[in-house]
């Protein structure tokens, strides 16, 4: 079959989160058994079942980050709290921000057993609520994934027991194959709510006293038990390489398969364990002997770990020049149950990804009635490393009632990195083109490269959150992952925190060269309180006008670091170059690169400031940055009319090098100065004729953007930019005050982005007022300018709402995905009940009449700092909204949201209408559906509510 790559995971257990985590803990051979937890149940009344692998703080949940409302998470399953949160950081981890998903036809496919919330919160029918019927359905914990993450392909949960989360996976990897998902995320959730389940497994022999799995060992006695949560994020492997992503393993091929009439319902069955890894290896096209390894079920219970040993010894009992080496994590977790599978397909993917495999804990006491080295099996008592090519692994689960699932894996194909053919370097006199990309790279990659001396290239670092706190908390995370690096470029870092950590409501954007420079940074913001860190994403992307220089702020080597460092500015300004050279006898670029003093007579001045503006503009352009309106000072206006559709490079580039000629052949006292402030003097008489001469045949469009004209003052409208209007432009004062103020009242632009050699128009226009709150950008501030500082522009134009084309920041050996730090949610968050029926404290009961100024009523205090005198129908709209999602007090006004900020639902809103009705003193006598249209927010729903009651007589108070 086509080859399904996992290309993200994430993972909870006891004492363990993240894959690193696992990791460490698998390779260290720890364990992490222990005592039940006070929260869980009391140990002295079930002794014998109060050990295992319990995990700490599952009453954590960061409901504001999902929008759930308190009231509804606090009726969740904590199987739904905790799985959410995993799944979005095994979405990071694949390097895809979870918010690019919004809306695909991505599966989710969820292993998961049993129901003890259920029973535990629904035994007393006094406390059911709609909540808790959603909050402890199974069903509901891939559904609320897909809710949330806005995931359209297939949602399921699957209970086949103990093999629940390898069954999800084959079924995942059907869906992939199938076509009819392009991404799938398969996980696994299991914790341990209440001792009901152990007791079976002690009634039945099968649990271990000491709550401890040790399998294949000559102490296994049974079953502990143990917390787990696992996600993989899977796509198609040709997918997946197309589209850089990082791949931690293959699968290579699943099955699953019944016991059907065996020995008992509940007994596993040789024959059939046997039956469905022959199946897995056919579909992977692999034969036994290939397989280097098996993560098996497991359980340590003494038939479990006889017939499955017989099993894998049937299959692997072959020729071949080492034993297949099998292992079981649950000597290290306990039995994870509904996601045992997942846990262990992380566990090989993971050791086919290091390409080493761990020891087994229990290996040193290796039980010899199991026989496995007659078999063609050996546990290992120290980590195998895998040998160079691809390596093959088994990973088996079984269900206590008969479904059995194996999966084949296999190591990530090597993958070529995309590197530059030739480097870079400063132009000192040679006409010879700078470095060019190799056949895959983005053709327009404005990738920064790296100045002379062998600094790294500078990349701009991003982070969102969805709230200054959680900023702060994010920040921390990654200065801490980062010092944990050794110190190193940061530009696939930046390039991967454009993929993965955008798309929340509050921005952050810094520029780096290395590691330790970038975490110092972000140290120096998170410590700073949240001044100046990171800003709310703005609803509209910036409105950003293009000003271009005019005549004298040229310099010799003008912008060359930027050159040096920037693809697309080399290439831009090599096409400006080419499309002069014929008019000007010579390379505008070299004249401009090698510090040439020619370059400030008017002759070079000229086309060398149209070079330079010219490929500027194009550079922002194919970052993403498009002009909302353009406005050019003198020879800048060639420029603004090339970015805004009006003349073509070729037909500037003509005009600009005759303009300069003509001017240069003026005598000496005709002559524009050489450097020249802002508003220079209108170009002297005799060349205008010779000017109108080098125009006749031009061919100008109408302009695609505003063009503010500094001939008219204002913004063009019907006039044409012909050959009368360039003669005109050169021979009438500079109109530029007025143009930018034109441009600033029609166009209202947020920033000002000056593109020339250095700053030369902001001040003029801020001493004259006229750019009064916009904000001024300039990519080239002065001689040292680099490739650092286009980065800079784009990341401020980022934190202001613009989503930049972040590939062409990048060299192309730099666009890979590099694992970052996963999102940290806001650990205070906790949803703890003090007894297994806990959701009664919170259950929503039908109130009758309340008074919405008395001081029971929830929210009764911001209630009346609404003044409810003065709007009794607010105070009831508020009070019943607090009631029914449970929020802390003073959180709701009349400017909340009902769907984005408080997460409202319809079974919400049901329950909101009968609650207002019961606080008002005649009945509101309206619908749902009557609702629906005013429930934009809380000040329009109270709006339309005291219309409906005027209009039907009844007085609101």
């Amino acid at each position: 079959m086509e080859g399904i790559a996992v290309v993200g995971v994430d993972c909870l257990f006891p004492g363990v989160h993240g894959a690193p985590a696992y990791w460490d803990l698998l390779m260290r051979r720890g364990e992490v058994t222990g005592a039940v937890p006070e929260d869980r149940w009391r140990a002295e009344e079930f002794p014998s079942v109060s050990r295992g692998g319990f995990a700490a703080d599952i009453d954590v949940f960061d409901h504001v980050f999902f929008a759930v409302p308190p009231r509804e998470a606090a009726a969740m399953d904590p199987h739904q709290r905790m799985l959410l949160q995993c799944a979005w950081r095994a979405i990071e981890d694949s390097g895809t921000a979870p918010s690019a998903l919004a809306g695909s036809e991505t599966g989710v496919f969820v292993g998961v057993m049993g129901g003890e919330w259920g029973r535990l919160t629904m035994s007393d029918s006094r406390w059911v609520t709609p909540q808790l019927g959603a909050g402890s359905s199974a069903g509901m914990i891939a559904n609320r994934v897909s809710y949330h993450l806005d995931l359209g392909g297939p949602s399921l949960a699957v209970d086949t027991a103990c093999s629940s989360s390898l069954v999800a996976v084959h079924l995942a990897v059907n869906s992939l194959l199938s076509g009819e998902c392009d991404t799938a995320l398969a996980a696994g959730v299991n914790l341990v709510l209440s001792p009901a389940l152990g007791l079976v497994y002690e009634q039945m022999g099968l649990a271990a006293p000491d709550g401890r799995c040790k399998p294949f060992s000559t102490d296994a006695d049974g079953i502990g038990r143990g917390d787990g949560v696992a996600v993989v994020v899977l796509r198609r492997l040709a997918d997946a390489l197309a589209d850089g992503s990082r791949v931690y393993a293959v699968i290579r091929g699943t099955a699953v398969n019944q016991d059907g009439r065996s020995n008992g319902v509940t007994a596993p069955s040789r024959w059939s364990q046997q039956k469905v890894l022959e199946a897995a290896y056919r579909r992977a096209g692999v034969t036994a002997d290939q397989v280097r390894f098996v993560e098996a079920h497991g359980t340590g219970t003494v038939l479990g770990d006889a017939i499955e040993c017989a099993a894998l010894g049937s299959v692997h009992g072959v020729e071949r020049d080492q034993p297949c080496a099998i292992g079981s994590v649950k000597g290290n977790l306990g039995h994870t149950e509904g996601a045992a599978g997942i846990v262990g397909l992380v566990k090989a993917a993971l050791a086919l990804h290091h390409r080493i495999v761990p020891a087994s804990l229990f290996a040193d006491r290796e039980n010899p009635r199991l026989r496995l080295a007659e078999r063609g099996l050996r546990l290992l008592r120290s980590p195998l490393r895998l040998p160079r090519g691809e390596s093959f692994a088994g990973v088996s689960s079984f269900g206590m009632g008969g479904t059995n699932a194996h999966a084949v894996l296999a190591s990530a194909p090597r993958t070529e990195v995309v590197r530059s053919q030739a480097g870079p370097a400063a132009r000192t006199g040679s006409t010879a083109h700078a470095g060019s990309t190799a056949s895959t790279a983005h053709a327009g990659s404005t990738a920064s490269t790296g100045p002379a001396g062998g600094a790294p290239a500078a990349g701009v670092f991003t982070l969102t959150a969805d709230s200054p706190a959680g900023l702060r908390r994010n920040l921390v995370a990654q200065a801490a992952a980062l010092r944990a690096r050794p110190r190193g470029p940061v530009a696939a870092l930046c390039w991967s925190s454009a993929r993965v950590k955008t798309g929340l409501s509050h921005r952050y954007a810094v520029t780096a060269r290395d590691t330790r420079e970038l975490a110092e940074v972000l140290e120096r913001a998170a410590a700073s309180g949240g001044e100046g860190v990171g800003r709310p994403r703005s609803w509209s992307a910036p409105t950003v006008a293009f000003l271009f220089t005019g005549q004298g702020g040229q310099y010799p080597g003008m912008t060359a670091g930027l050159y040096r460092e920037s693809r697309a500015y080399r290439r831009h300004l090599d096409a400006a170059d080419t499309a002069l050279a014929p008019h000007t006898g010579h390379s505008v670029r070299e004249l401009i690169l090698t510090g040439d003093r020619r370059i400030g007579s008017t002759r070079h001045a000229q086309p060398a400031l149209f070079a330079v503006g010219y490929a500027l503009a194009a550079t922002f352009a194919e970052l993403g940055v498009r002009p909302a309106a353009v406005l050019g000072h003198g020879v800048g206006e060639y420029a603004a009319a090339v970015a805004a559709g009006v003349l073509g490079l070729g037909d500037a580039a003509r005009l600009v090098a005759a303009r300069g000629a003509l001017m240069a052949e003026l005598p000496p006292d005709d002559a524009m100065p050489a450097v020249s402030g802002a508003f220079h003097p209108a170009v002297p008489a005799p060349v205008l004729p010779h000017l109108r001469d080098a125009a006749r045949g031009l061919r100008a469009e109408r302009p695609q953007v505003p063009f503010a004209s500094t001939r008219h003052g204002r913004m063009l409208r019907e006039e044409p930019l012909d050959a009368d209007y360039w003669v005109a432009q050169a021979a009438e004062p500079v109109l530029f005050g007025d143009a930018l103020s034109a441009l600033m009242r029609e166009s209202g632009p947020t920033h000002l982005l000056e593109l020339g050699p250095r700053p030369q128009l902001p001040p003029p226009a801020g001493m004259a007022g006229e750019a009064h709150g916009a904000e001024f950008l300039h990519p080239c501030p002065g001689p040292e300018a680099t490739g650092r500082d286009l980065a800079e522009v784009v990341a401020r134009l980022y934190t202001a709402g613009l989503d930049p084309d972040w590939a062409m920041l990048y060299a192309p050996e730099d666009r890979r995905v590099e694992p970052l730090a996963p999102y940290v949610f806001d650990p205070e968050r906790r949803f703890r009940e003090e007894r297994p029926a806990a959701v009664a404290a919170v259950a929503d009961r039908m109130p009758g009449p309340v008074d919405a100024s008395a001081g029971a009523a929830p929210g009764a205090d911001f209630v009346r700092a609404l003044r409810v005198e003065a709007d009794p129908v607010l105070a009831a709209v508020v009070a019943a909204v607090h009631e029914v999602g449970g929020y802390p007090e003073g959180t709701v006004g009349p400017a909340t949201r009902f769907y984005e900020d408080l997460g409202f639902d319809s079974v919400m809103i049901m329950q909101l209408k009968d609650r207002i009705e019961a606080r008002l003193p005649r009945p509101a006598d309206v619908s749902v559906p009557e609702m629906l249209p005013a429930l934009g927010s809380v000040a329009a729903l109270t709006g339309f509510l005291t219309d409906h009651l005027a209009a039907a007589g009844t007085p609101a108070a």
